[in-house]
C-alpha cells in the first residue's frame, strides 16, 4: 500500500476496532497475535499480571452511555473475575468527566470493588479542569515528585507513570515539559538496558492524530531516553480504542474506554463519544487490559477484552 495520508487514514481505521480477544506477545519490541484461546503458555507462565482500565469519566451521562458507574462496575468485575489475581491496576486517566468533588466521591466508592493488590493512576485532562489537578493529585497522587510523575518497580519491571495533560499545546496536544523530562532521564539512567520498561500516561506518546490533539508534543524527546532498552511498552488512554504501533522496541499501546468510543481518527469533524453506536451494540466498544510478564523471557502478553458478552 502506498503511504499516502488517505491510506494511514485507512489503516488507522482498520485498527480503530481491533484487538478484543486477541493475546499480542511482545518481543523485542515486534508484536505476534493469537486468538485468545490460543496458545496460553504465557498466561501459565506469567510471574505477574496487572490490568489496565482508562476514561471512566464518571459524570457523563449522555448518549450511548447515559450509566457510566454501571459499566465501570462491570468492567471491574471482569477484573475480579481474573483466574489469577492481578498484583496491580493501572488507571490511565480521565476518572471523572468534570472533575467535580462528587465525581472523585463516585470513583473512589467503586474502586473498592476492585479485588487488586492496589491501583496506581494517572489524571486525564477531564481531571485537571479548574485547579490544575489539586484536587486529583490530593486524593490520587503518589507523591513522589512535586510535578506528579513516579516510577515504582514490580517483578523485574520498571514502571514509569508520567503526566502529560496539564499546560496542553496548540491544538489540545499533550506535554511533559523540561522538569518531568530531565526527571525521565534521571530516572531511567541507573537502569539496565535489559530491564523491560512500561510506560503509562493518559495522552498518546506518539502523533497518533495530531488535528484532534491525539499526541504528546515533546514525546519524541522522551523517547530518547526509552530506545536504549530492549523491551518498552507504552500504554495510554484518551482515545476511547485500540491502536498500536512498533518503534523499534518500543510499542504503544492505547486502550478502550469503560465510558464510550470516539470515532476512528479523521472519521469526522472531531473527537467525542460516539453517540451513533446503539445501547445494545455499547459493550463490544468497551472494556479493560490484561497484561501479563513472563520472567526471563522478555515478553509481555496483552489481552484487550470488551464488555460484551
Amino acid at each position: 500500500m502506498q503511504d499516502t495520508p488517505d491510506s494511514r487514514r485507512q489503516f488507522l481505521k482498520c485498527m480503530a476496532w481491533a484487538g478484543a480477544g486477541t493475546v499480542w506477545l511482545m518481543k523485542g519490541g515486534v508484536l505476534h497475535a493469537q486468538p485468545l484461546g490460543g496458545d496460553q503458555a504465557a498466561a501459565k507462565d506469567a510471574s505477574f499480571s496487572f490490568v489496565q482500565i482508562s476514561d471512566s469519566h464518571i459524570g457523563f451521562h449522555k448518549a450511548p452511555n447515559a450509566d457510566v458507574a454501571g459499566t465501570f462496575r462491570q468492567a471491574l468485575a471482569r477484573v475480579n473475575a481474573e483466574a489469577s489475581r492481578p498484583a496491580f491496576l493501572l488507571h490511565t486517566g480521565d476518572l471523572t468527566h468534570l472533575s467535580r468533588p462528587e465525581e472523585f466521591d463516585t470513583l473512589a466508592g467503586l474502586m473498592q470493588e476492585a479485588r487488586v493488590g492496589r491501583t496506581f493512576y494517572v489524571p486525564g485532562e477531564h481531571d485537571v479542569i479548574g485547579d490544575s489537578g489539586a484536587e486529583f493529585f490530593r486524593r490520587f497522587g503518589e507523591r513522589q515528585q512535586a510535578g506528579g510523575w513516579y516510577s515504582f518497580d514490580h517483578g523485574g519491571v520498571h514502571f514509569v507513570g508520567l503526566i502529560n495533560v496539564l499546560n496542553l499545546k496548540a491544538g489540545g496536544l499533550g506535554s511533559l515539559g523540561t522538569d518531568q523530562l530531565a526527571w525521565l532521564k534521571n530516572d531511567l539512567g541507573g537502569l539496565s538496558a535489559s530491564t523491560p520498561i512500561v510506560v503509562f500516561a493518559h495522552m498518546p506518546l506518539w502523533p497518533l492524530y495530531p488535528p484532534w490533539g491525539w499526541g504528546t508534543d515533546d514525546s519524541a524527546e522522551a523517547l530518547v531516553h526509552l530506545r536504549r532498552f530492549g523491551s518498552v511498552s507504552v500504554l495510554n488512554g484518551h482515545i476511547h480504542q485500540i491502536q498500536q504501533k512498533v518503534e523499534g522496541t518500543i510499542t504503544f499501546y492505547t486502550a478502550r474506554s469503560t465510558a464510550y468510543p470516539q470515532p476512528a481518527p479523521g472519521e469526522g469533524p472531531a473527537p467525542g463519544p460516539l453517540a451513533s453506536v446503539p445501547p445494545d451494540a455499547l459493550h463490544r466498544y468497551i472494556g479493560v487490559r490484561d497484561v501479563r510478564h513472563v520472567q526471563g523471557k522478555e515478553r509481555l502478553a496483552i489481552t484487550d477484552e470488551a464488555l460484551s458478552r
